[in-house]
């Protein structure tokens, strides 16, 4: 009787999240205009109001972006299928990692015909994913749920990040990439500013929020004694990748056209595989530890002329 209870009370209070969730999304959407809802949420969330006439840090200058800045060729790098041919074009198709297929609609996922390990990804937003390692160990009907609310929403009217706006909402299946047994996945994500990497992070346990470790390396490979919303990895020493310089060079080459990008790469077995561009890390709300050093990546970007 009690676990009967419980798991209606579990229900109703997922009910109630998310209605909540839906009808904060439709206020956004229909009642907010993008400076109204940026500071409302950037209050919310650093604790502090936006500074949007003169920015100087990082995380204003990011909002500073999302509502002054545009370039038709962010959208199609945000767009996690098609930036997939601007990768081709730049640096060469070697780099991207395999894709199994690619949906419009969660009904045309084939579960059966897909191999035992792969990763279901939106196109369309940040985060979206289903990361499979066994498929016969995941709650299928829960998997392809959330990947069905996915498609419905564009995370645009919750964030005014202008890059996914107008991208076809979609799923593509790729290969499952490990680093190696037992080992947590590194993603290496390099900050870069008109074309010019500046300090690279390495994020551990990106599959849980929750356990995620963020080390800051300059391009030299020596640790930055700084934070950004992830505590250090202390118990290992993360090496000097073999083939770090040639993330660097590539990095430069897929930033180029923009004030800023972070271009991220896995490297597995020193094989570097593209993961993603990202142009507003962390949605401009990042906590920066100590609160400095949110100035001094600030004064890497300098931002466009405004028209």
């Amino acid at each position: 009787m009690t676990s009967m209870i419980g798991r209606r009370a579990l229900k109703r209070n997922e009910y109630i999240v998310n209605l909540y969730k839906n009808l904060r999304y439709i206020y956004f959407k229909n009642f907010l205009s993008d400076e109204r809802l940026i500071r409302y949420r950037f209050r919310k969330k650093m604790g502090r109001e936006v500074e949007l006439e003169n920015p100087v840090k990082f995380n204003d200058k990011l909002q500073w972006l999302k509502l002054n800045w545009y370039d038709p060729l962010a959208t199609k790098c945000a767009d996690k299928y098609e930036v997939r041919n601007f990768v081709k074009e730049r640096i060469g198709e070697e780099y991207l990692n395999e894709i199994y297929a690619v949906y419009e609609s969660v009904d045309e996922i084939d579960i059966d015909t897909l191999p035992d390990s792969f990763v279901l990804k939106a196109t369309h937003g940040s985060g979206d994913n289903v990361i499979c390692k066994d498929k016969n160990e995941i709650n299928w009907n829960k998997a392809l749920k959330k990947m069905k609310k996915s498609l419905k929403k564009n995370l645009f009217w919750t964030t005014r990040e202008w890059v996914y706006k107008d991208i076809k909402p979609r799923i593509i299946c790729e290969k499952y990439i490990e680093q190696k047994e037992n080992t947590e996945l590194r993603d290496y994500r390099f900050f870069c500013f008109n074309g010019e990497p500046k300090f690279i992070s390495v994020d551990l346990s990106i599959t849980n929020k929750h356990n995620t470790r963020r080390n800051l390396y300059d391009l030299g490979w020596n640790l930055i004694d700084a934070e950004m919303s992830y505590p250090k990895e202390t118990s290992i020493e993360i090496e000097r990748p073999n083939n770090l310089d040639t993330m660097i060079e590539l990095s430069k080459v897929l930033s180029a056209d923009f004030p800023h990008a972070r271009v991220d790469f896995y490297n597995i077995k020193d094989n570097i595989i593209f993961g993603e561009i990202t142009f507003f890390h962390q949605s401009g709300m990042c906590e920066f530890k100590p609160p400095e050093f949110d100035k001094e990546v600030g004064n890497y970007l300098s931002l466009p002329i405004k028209e």
